[in-house]
């Protein structure tokens, strides 16, 4: 072993109470993989984003709700903490739930790309692994530097077994359960 490993990693409890202190200095903590990752607030272009995404979802399924900001307990022993951008989920299912809720009737995890150093790691490799260990049905990546959609889906052994990529301004069908189509020509207008 290195001495990498051989570090003592951090219980989920500690990092709840230091993601908790974050909270009041505006910086978002996630834990993945036994490890602390800083997670920059949402610029003005991501919040416009998962508003369009929200709308698009409560358009087509009524049913449904796209929790913004909602903290999530994943990975395969749920001791990960991931705060997706958006969490398509049936009305009420966080009621009484505390600040990290169970992901068991998350339908969809959607993220929105930042352009810190970081996002590659974060959103394009641990997001996928871990929202793929837990079992969530479709993760949607609207990666802003790439310019395109990506949809990661039907897990399987605790990773996505379909990827599908699409280019902004393509239509996207997303797979069932979420049954929602989106029409990616106005992401255009909320990247740099």
């Amino acid at each position: 072993m290195t001495a990498i490993e051989d570090r003592p990693r951090m219980l989920a409890e500690e990092f709840e109470h230091i993601a908790a202190a974050a909270e009041r200095e505006a910086v978002r903590l996630e834990f993945l993989g036994g490890k602390l990752l800083v997670k920059p607030v949402s610029d003005g272009d991501q919040g416009e984003i998962i508003r369009w995404v929200t709308e698009q979802c409560v358009q087509q399924r009524p049913d449904l709700w796209l929790y913004p900001g909602r903290g999530l307990k994943v990975e395969a022993y749920r001791q990960g903490h991931a705060r997706p951008g958006g969490t398509l989920a049936p009305d009420g299912s966080f009621a009484g739930q505390g600040e990290w809720a169970d992901a068991g009737q998350v339908l969809m995890t959607v993220e929105v790309t930042s352009y810190d150093s970081d996002t590659d790691k974060r959103d394009r490799q641990d997001k996928p692994r871990a929202y793929g260990e837990t079992g969530i049905p479709v993760y949607l990546l609207i990666d802003r530097s790439l310019g395109e959609v990506v949809v990661y889906s039907d897990p399987e052994d605790g990773v996505h077994s379909h990827i599908d990529r699409h280019y902004f301004g393509k239509r996207v069908e997303l797979p069932q359960p979420v049954g929602v189509t989106l029409e990616t020509e106005p992401l255009k207008d909320w990247t740099r």
